[in-house]
């Protein structure tokens, strides 16, 4: 898996855009530009399923620089699955903080954490996310994301269901890094990897851009982490496979 992404290529946000380029090309998407910030445009793709109207699957990532074994992951999946954007609906968001994937840090051009601002109507981004997602219908989302602190992979599930989804997915996936085998991950209680939320939290110093989906209708969210402290090829292999293993388990 290396040999597709040598290190050096780990924040090369110009590469990853020219091969989703290329993707949009070869599985028929649409491409809406959502912002340019500093000469790097942001996009909104959606197959002609998700065009037509089918609830898509909501996948993205890129919302912090820091985490780019996510956004390598998610754009591996996609060029192994080309035929699979072509059938289904999907929603993809491949780099929402390019100047941050550049610099290599978590915050965006600003200094801020767009991971704190999707509810905010006033940001020009989130603002253009908000119009872009709109009264779309869903099946679920994924936001891959990766944690300096963790110690394998963990997923945050928020949804409407009584039965956990999360905890399906994480018993069949198979990646390269195990699930965090803590009991608590981020202050929160965890089990074999799994932050299940049955209410929102209190005190957020702003909205994550999962809960706002949540809050917006979407049935089911899922936050997956790998520990950016591992391997990157373990680390995008291990993003692949909990896409994989979501898209079997919750049946698009």
């Amino acid at each position: 898996m290396m040999k597709l992404l040598p290190s050096h290529h780990a924040h090369n946000i110009r590469e990853v855009m020219r091969r989703w380029k290329l993707l949009q090309k070869s599985a028929g998407m649409r491409a809406t530009m959502l912002l340019t910030i500093e000469g790097h445009s942001i996009f909104g793709f959606e197959t002609q399923a998700a065009k037509a109207g089918a609830p898509a699957f909501y996948l993205s990532t890129g919302v912090h620089g820091d985490e780019p074994g996510s956004m390598w992951g998610l754009l591996l999946w996609a060029e192994k699955n080309i035929d699979k954007l072509q059938r289904d609906s999907f929603l993809l968001l491949p780099l929402l903080n390019p100047i941050g994937m550049r610099l290599n840090t978590r915050a965006d051009h600003r200094g801020l954490d767009i991971n704190r601002r999707f509810h905010l109507t006033d940001d020009p981004l989130t603002s253009a996310w908000q119009r872009w997602t709109a009264e779309r219908p869903m099946i679920a989302a994924v936001c891959l994301h990766e944690d300096y602190d963790a110690q394998g992979c963990y997923v945050y599930e928020l949804g409407h269901r009584q039965k956990s989804i999360g905890r399906a997915i994480l018993t069949r996936y198979d990646g390269p890094i195990a699930v965090d085998p803590r009991s608590r991950i981020d202050g929160q209680r965890a089990k074999d990897g799994l932050i299940r939320r049955n209410k929102l939290p209190m005190h957020l110093a702003g909205m994550p851009e999962a809960i706002e989906l949540h809050l917006r209708g979407c049935p089911l969210t899922l936050t997956f982490e790998t520990p950016s402290e591992f391997s990157l090829g373990d680390r995008l292999v291990s993003q692949m496979r909990f896409i994989s293993t979501a898209l079997e388990v919750i049946g698009t």
